[in-house]
């Protein structure tokens, strides 16, 4: 469905440029109502998945919350309330780092990597699901196109 379709457009955008970063954003919030559909399915938020995947790719090593924060996708959210989320539900564990007392560090559990594993046999989570309408071809060269985007 083209944008101004989806969007009930009645005029022509302003420029091709307006058009395109109106798509864009369009369609961030489109995945992101995706995300929140499926991952609800298993009680956490996509940005709780992101941090576990984080935390999953640097285990066995901890991560500060710094660090976390700095890989999140969603540079605007609460690190430190997701941390608390994720550990209430025994997903992550946080210790106080023996260096510094005011620093904490977060693993993920067995629970939170068994988590991610059933999560990553759903199909439905599978980018080749959620994206299949592009060939291998084309998502890469938008891969490529939001790199030049993001400079």
């Amino acid at each position: 469905m083209k944008i101004e379709e989806a969007i009930r457009q009645t005029r022509p955008f302003a420029s091709v440029h307006q058009k395109m970063l109106v798509n864009l954003l369009f369609t961030a919030h489109h995945f992101q109502y995706l995300s929140n559909e499926l991952f609800g399915m298993y009680d956490i938020s996509w940005q709780q998945f992101n941090a576990l995947r984080i935390l999953r790719g640097s285990h066995p090593k901890p991560l500060s919350l710094k660090d976390i924060r700095e890989r999140m996708i969603d540079k605007t959210c609460d690190v430190s309330r997701l941390i608390d989320r994720l550990e209430k539900k025994s997903l992550v564990e946080r210790h106080t780092c023996p260096n510094d007392m005011r620093k904490s560090e977060v693993n993920i559990t067995a629970k939170g990597l068994d988590l991610l594993t059933e999560i990553q046999a759903n199909q439905e989570v599978q980018p080749e699901h959620v994206c299949g309408q592009l060939s291998e071809k084309e998502a890469d060269n938008l891969s490529d196109l939001l790199d030049k985007l993001r400079g």
